[in-house]
């Protein structure tokens, strides 16, 4: 299933270098500079959350990494090799996706959904796609019985574990999540918040994450890169993040909505 034949990664680089990064947009009024000589450097192993105000541009540096996004300039290397030179099929291979919303086909069924990426590759054969497809359905915590379900008949839950276990299914190292708990039930949020724990475990994985929830946040994250005045401002252990002077920080994390999620933050000393 490896399918970046050709590249030579650098085994002893950090999963993600990005270096002055810069991201612009134009519209007929005016030029939008989003990201400003941005730096980040993600470690292998790592949980890294993002966070930031509207605008920040935090999920653009995802579709960037990703290579969906060319930045206006600057570097973004994966594993050492720049995102752009791996190719559709090798950044595939090297980086999974959990779109914000699933992006999951509604004209496929769930196992056809987790199966597409290898069935892109139109190098292996069709029982051995449905086999692997199998068990990382089962896997995400769905049912056998699930597999033939249309995107329509699945809960919210239901819809982010199937395409959780599509970005899972080309064993990529390295795994996106944009807003992976957003728009599900607390119970839901939990199980799911539960899922990425153990597979983060289980399967080595680094993972990058854009979320807004603090419970999420303080669960899950080994370190929280804040995205204000056009750059990372701080990227570091929570403790020392929520220590940071900044306007922003003050307001995401001790303010009023910020309350529970502290005493979380001294419930799970892993995060401290």
């Amino acid at each position: 299933m490896d399918s970046h034949a050709g590249t030579s990664p650098d085994r002893g680089a950090p999963m993600v270098d990005i270096r002055k990064l810069w991201s612009e947009f134009t519209t007929p009024e005016k030029k939008f500079v989003v990201h400003q000589d941005l730096d980040l450097t993600v470690q292998r192993g790592e949980v890294l959350s993002i966070v930031g105000g509207s605008g920040t541009g935090k999920t653009v540096l995802l579709r960037q990494i990703l290579g969906l996004e060319t930045p206006a300039r600057g570097d973004i290397l994966v594993l050492g090799q720049p995102v752009g030179g791996l190719g559709q099929r090798g950044a595939a291979s090297r980086i999974g996706m959990l779109f914000q919303h699933g992006a999951l086909f509604s004209a496929f069924s769930v196992l056809e959904n987790i199966a597409f990426p290898l069935r892109e590759l139109k190098t292996l054969p069709p029982a051995l796609i449905r086999e692997a497809a199998m068990v990382k359905l089962q896997m995400v915590g769905l049912k056998p019985e699930d597999a033939d379900k249309m995107p329509s008949d699945l809960s919210g839950g239901m819809i982010k574990r199937a395409a959780l276990a599509r970005a899972l299914i080309m064993d990529p190292p390295l795994l996106l999540l944009d807003e992976p708990t957003a728009g599900l039930d607390p119970e839901s949020s939990d199980g799911f918040v539960t899922l990425l724990r153990s597979l983060h475990r289980d399967l080595e994985l680094t993972v990058i994450m854009v979320t807004h929830d603090l419970d999420t946040l303080f669960e899950l994250s080994t370190r929280i890169a804040v995205l204000a005045d056009r750059k990372v401002i701080v990227a570091a252990a929570p403790k020392d993040v929520i220590a940071f002077q900044h306007p922003f920080i003050h307001d995401f994390f001790l303010g009023e909505r910020g309350q529970r999620a502290m005493e979380l933050l001294r419930e799970y000393p892993f995060a401290i």
